[in-house]
């Protein structure tokens, strides 16, 4: 069923899509955390602007401790701007990259906001600095979805909601630093 984000009622789910440009760490495990935490009150998706074709293992890792038990998968953001994809509520990019980049016109007009997390694919150092990079980028993205979980989105128009949702990432950026 097509929806608006204007017509979403306090008892459907929101549909959130995390955007990174390989979808292979961040986004997956943003979609993992917000699945399991949302449980009920979100669908979580993730998708990229050049998809890796990969999850990176340790963040499959990540996923499956914390108790995200589907399979994920590296997708193009392509699936989610058909016709007959989800209705996306909210659509949250995870990394610089994708923010700067022409994203698809999603046929339902979604609440966008940016939440940057540094990549940990991008660690080149031992195992163990690896595995760090990746815990660092889950706790920031378990930060950042818990105060999405916080806010009243029922209660919120379309333009405090996108507030509140880009404030996330800003305040996070600061405290994190």
């Amino acid at each position: 069923m097509k929806r608006t984000n204007d017509s979403v009622s306090a008892d459907q789910p929101r549909n959130v899509l995390f955007l990174c440009t390989g979808n292979s760490a961040r986004s997956v495990m943003a979609e993992a955390l917000l699945n399991v935490l949302g449980e009920g009150r979100f669908h979580a998706y993730s998708a990229g602007s050049f998809p890796s074709d990969k999850v990176q293992p340790i963040a499959a890792e990540l996923a499956q401790a914390f108790g995200y038990t589907k399979p994920l998968r590296s997708k193009s953001w392509d699936e989610f701007a058909q016709a007959d994809s989800p209705s996306i509520d909210i659509v949250i990019t995870v990394c610089d990259n994708a923010a700067g980049e022409m994203c698809p016109i999603w046929p339902s007009q979604p609440v966008t906001a940016h939440w940057g997390i540094p990549d940990p694919v991008s660690e080149t150092g031992s195992e163990d600095q690896r595995r760090r990079a990746f815990q660092s980028a889950w706790m920031m993205l378990r930060r950042r979805i818990d105060l999405l979980l916080a806010l009243p989105l029922e209660k919120l128009d379309r333009i405090t909601m996108q507030q509140e949702l880009r404030a996330i990432g800003q305040a996070e950026t600061v405290n994190e630093s």
